[in-house]
């Protein structure tokens, strides 16, 4: 298995098939060069877990609010149509390199990308993770905010593409963010979002969107959140 076959695999959902891979999962990270003994760790501690309950610390953890996302594009064009033709130009990519979707997926689902990658010439997924760096230093510094082991697999891909430089910066970025998976915040964006009906609904909350309700397409060498 090769290195970024095993961090996809880890990285993504947890489902109940991952368990009888698991000897193949261990013998993976022992082959690791660098940092074996936390990547070994956590595949142990992964493994350790009943299925539902990795289901369940793998939702908490990135389903619940954007900061936290999976999907690449979410980062760099928020809710702009930008990101509907990024998704159409990887998918595009993903059929000419003969790469076909098994799962439903988004096509910039990190774990689906990393396996894509797996197949590439090792130059050729560095040079598109360099270019994702930004984003994959930022969900490392979140996740080491939330005290997640998950932290691990995004440092892990920093150090393969040579970029495993300080986070300090970062981490100083995600200390000063307010978390967006708490239930308080969950409360407030429900809140924000609710639907009023009768005489206390204004006429624009039920009317179809309009072209000035789209947000203006975002920089792409810059995340949103």
């Amino acid at each position: 298995m090769s290195t970024l076959k095993l961090i996809s695999a880890l990285m993504d959902y947890p489902r109940d098939e991952l368990w009888q891979h698991g000897d193949e999962l261990r013998a993976a990270a022992k082959s690791i060069s660098f940092d074996r003994a936390t990547l070994s760790h956590f595949v142990e501690e992964l493994l350790s877990l009943e299925p539902m309950q990795a289901q369940e610390r793998w939702l908490l953890l990135f389903d619940r609010g954007r900061s936290m996302s999976l999907l690449v594009f979410e980062h760099i064009h928020g809710e702009s149509r930008d990101r509907g033709q990024a998704m159409v130009d990887l998918l595009t990519t993903y059929q000419n390199a003969g790469f076909e979707l098994t799962t439903r997926e988004l096509p910039d689902y990190l774990p689906l990308v990393l396996e894509f990658l797996s197949r590439q010439p090792e130059s050729e997924a560095q040079d598109w993770l360099r270019h994702m760096r930004f984003i994959i230093e930022l969900l490392a510094a979140r996740a080491l905010k939330r005290d997640s082991s998950y932290a691990c697999l995004f440092r892990y891909l920093l150090h393969w593409i040579g970029e495993s430089g300080d986070l300090k910066v970062m981490c100083d970025r995600a200390a000063a963010e307010e978390r967006d998976d708490t239930p308080e915040f969950m409360d407030q964006v429900w809140e924000e979002e609710v639907v009023r009906f009768g005489t206390d609904a204004p006429s624009q909350d039920c009317a179809p969107p309009t072209k000035s309700n789209w947000k203006e397409s975002a920089n792409s060498n810059r995340t949103r959140i």
